[in-house]
């Protein structure tokens, strides 16, 4: 009987499991073997050239930049971002008279897509005299227009922090939910002991906030190392290739320059990649988590 229920559970796993093999399993497997070609994705001739496009990856400077900038790029808005965000929802936390507008209008950036919010502030950050930045920076300080996208570090901080812009509003309204979970009668009980604000937040709040860290983690880092449209929109990938992504590389390589087997293999490489930093943080801020509950 146990074992009859246990397969009628299971069958509603079937549509699933085969959506899951036939989008995601058989096209790993079938970029996987592509790979090992020169496929060039139009001809139905192509020749086994074995290793010899991974051998290219790190030969190709676009390539090594590319996974360079976006590790650059998944660390630090991921570590920017979750500082950000929890500090936010610790303010929106607090029990004032417009707390539903500001969370309204933190959460906002959040809406619309990224590559909308990336050509807004492609105006604001225009390197040419005439940006609103620049204009504001000349009316008030005097000073001459910044190579915001133009200039290497300049543009990869820029890149960067509009996405941590973009996304802290989402992420402190999943810290939020979880504060507003936690039971007022910890805080009660650290009142009475004589606990400050701050020795409240670093023993209850952190500690129960930690698997909320964990799924906002998990989403900025997976989301960061997949990032196409901020960077792209806001630069092109430039200056040289300076902000070009793994993402945006594997689409030139595809795509605009027909080299299908090549973008294979930058395609399994970056799966490698992302496996490998996720299970990696996962397992670290699960281990986390049991030790400060």
């Amino acid at each position: 009987m146990k074992l009859l229920r246990s397969f009628q559970y299971q069958v509603f796993l079937l549509p699933i499991l085969f959506f899951y093999t036939v989008f995601t399993v058989y096209p790993l497997i079938k970029s996987f073997f592509f790979s090992l070609t020169n496929f060039n994705g139009y001809s139905k001739e192509y020749d086994f050239v074995g290793l010899t496009n991974y051998v290219k990856i790190f030969k190709d400077a676009a390539i090594v930049s590319g996974i360079s900038y976006t590790l650059l790029f998944a660390i630090s808005t991921t570590i920017l971002t979750t500082l950000l965000a929890i500090a936010l929802a610790l303010v929106l936390d607090r029990n004032f008279y417009t707390k539903n507008i500001h969370r309204a209008i933190f959460f906002f950036p959040s809406i619309p897509s990224g590559l909308i919010l990336a050509y807004v502030w492609g105006f604001i950050l225009s390197p040419i005299g005439s940006g609103v930045l620049n204009t504001v920076l000349h009316d008030v300080f005097g000073a001459g227009p910044q190579p915001w996208l133009s200039e290497p570090m300049l543009a990869k901080l820029s890149t960067i922090l509009v996405a941590v812009w973009a996304g802290a509003g989402w992420h402190a309204v999943l810290y939020l939910a979880f504060l507003q979970g936690i039971s007022k009668d910890y805080y009660e009980a650290a009142s009475i002991d004589g606990a400050n604000r701050w020795q409240q937040i670093r023993s209850i709040t952190l500690p129960m906030l930690a698997p909320a860290m964990t799924i906002s983690v998990m989403l900025l880092l997976t989301g960061g190392l997949k990032v196409f449209e901020i960077p792209f929109a806001l630069t092109k990938g430039g200056p040289g290739f300076e902000t070009h992504t793994i993402t945006q590389v594997i689409v030139l390589r595809g795509i605009s320059e027909v080299q299908f087997g090549l973008a294979s293999a930058m395609s399994i490489v970056f799966f490698l990649i992302v496996l490998a930093l996720t299970y990696f943080q996962v397992s670290v801020m699960q281990r986390r988590e049991e030790k400060m509950l």
